[in-house]
């Protein structure tokens, strides 16, 4: 028979062993987690007749230790509240001995810092109406250890089906590994390119600095193809490069999209050389002024690899991605990540499942596309006439503000006297880029909540010329 103590009441684990007798080490252990903060000010500790089941020792023991550390002012003891930690001043010192007080450190107030959609956006009440449904009906095993490293077969089958139908691409659910974003993916990728004996890879001369680390991290060179208006230049990837690492639907940062021709030259390039391309898609589903941009992957998906993830459509901290990969890849990727999947929560792969199935995904795309459309304006209108240009804005969740030549560094610091978190294009420039650099800035409006969109505005409209 179960006891009642065993089923209810809060646990405390204490050492009975720093004092005399039983009482004595009981008010001792109680004094120092509390002294200590082990036990926080206005935590509730059990009752005498568990805490005394659970140690094994008698009530009034207990009870009686209790007693002594409320006279001493370590507890309290409250009809209707339980007996808990007291509140306690901090020791004042001696005023020649107080420290000196300095401002607390903080962030920027304000914040247009590319790459993080509007947080205060994320469907909260669809996501939950999703989740009850998902964990309804959830079989068993899906809480139990994961086998299959792929991930949860119910949300690679809603992936395929929507990839297919919002972003051109070939998606049978078998090729479609998850993982726990995008970075996770490169990394998985770069150990079988490795494997496979590549030693380069080709990345866009403008890119994220550490997408780059991550590749060379695995033991691979990058080098840097030249970007303009018109893409990444993949007409001069070479065949010492294995792989080349390109964002063709909207170029991060500059914002161009990969023209047809150079698609067509990226293609034939795989095919020739044998080499595989790696599309990051990061942000397909926001367009503005232009028909969609289709994935890379449809063209050839025996030589691309497909990277997508949740993190700008919904939340970076769903910590979930997807690789679509050619059939000659599956078994190394798979391997490479292992058998367990880890890296992503069950529940949250099935509740993304059938937030996708039930087209609630495709409601809030359409709703944050139309919230971010206003924000993009709302940029435009506040800059014109500040800066030489504004660039990369028919998609996408950031905008390159154009700025004469010499003044990149400035704005930054006028931005910081803002108190305003903000990014040059410089700062995404690979180092050994051959081309000539680009004062410009590189604006996230996707960043700031609601109530502060308005004074981060103002803010950069106050950092620029």
């Amino acid at each position: 028979m179960t006891e009642p103590w065993a089923t209810f009441g809060a646990d405390l684990h204490l050492d009975l062993s720093a004092g005399h007798g039983l009482r004595a080490g009981l008010t001792e252990a109680l004094r120092e987690a509390a002294r200590s903060g082990r036990l926080a000010p206005g935590t509730r500790l059990p009752s005498s007749r568990t805490l005394a089941a659970d140690l094994g020792i008698a009530r009034n023991t207990v009870a009686e230790a209790y007693a002594e550390l409320v006279a001493e002012g370590w507890l309290t003891a409250r009809q209707g509240s339980g007996t808990r930690v007291a509140e306690r001043a901090r020791p004042r010192r001696p005023a020649a001995a107080a420290p000196v007080r300095r401002p607390a450190r903080r962030g920027p107030a304000y914040s247009l810092v590319p790459g993080t959609p509007d947080l205060g956006g994320f469907p909260r009440a669809g996501w939950l109406s999703a989740a009850r449904r998902a964990l309804t009906a959830a079989p068993n095993e899906a809480f139990g250890y994961a086998t299959d490293g792929r991930g949860r077969v119910e949300l690679r089958r809603a992936l395929a089906g929507y990839l297919a139908r919002a972003r051109g691409v070939y998606a049978d659910p078998d090729r479609i590994v998850l993982c726990a974003g995008f970075l996770h993916g490169l990394k998985l990728l770069a150990a079988v390119l490795r494997a496979r004996r590549v030693r380069e890879v080709a990345v866009e001369g403008y890119g994220l600095d550490f997408h780059r680390d991550e590749l060379v991290r695995a033991g691979l060179r990058t080098r840097p193809l030249g970007v303009d208006g018109e893409g990444a230049r993949t007409g001069e990837l070479t065949a010492a490069s294995g792989a080349v690492l390109l964002t063709p639907a909207h170029q991060f940062p500059t914002g161009a999209a990969l023209t047809p021709a150079r698609r067509a030259a990226a293609v034939d390039w795989a095919r020739t050389t044998g080499g595989l391309i790696l599309e990051d898609d990061y942000d397909g589903e926001f367009r503005y002024d232009r028909q969609p941009v289709g994935a890379l992957q449809g063209l050839d998906p025996d030589r691309v690899v497909y990277l997508g993830t949740a993190s700008k459509s919904l939340a970076p901290g769903l910590r979930i991605g997807w690789m679509v990969l050619p059939t000659g890849l599956l078994e190394e990727v798979t391997a490479a990540k292992g058998y367990t999947d880890w890296t992503s929560s069950t529940l949250d792969q099935l509740t993304l499942a059938e937030f996708i199935a039930s087209g609630a995904y495709d409601r809030h795309v359409r709703g944050m596309r139309l919230r971010y459309r206003r924000r993009r304006d709302e940029l435009v209108a506040a800059v014109a006439g500040r800066v030489a240009g504004v660039s990369g804005i028919a998609a996408g969740l950031h905008a390159v503000l154009d700025l004469p030549a010499g003044t990149e560094r400035s704005v930054l610091q006028s931005a910081a006297w803002q108190d305003l978190a903000l990014h040059g294009l410089s700062a995404f420039r690979h180092p050994q880029a051959g081309f000539a650099p680009r004062d410009a800035l590189v604006v996230g409006y996707g960043t700031p909540s609601d109530s502060a969109w308005s004074p981060t505005l103002a803010a950069l409209a106050a950092s620029l010329p």
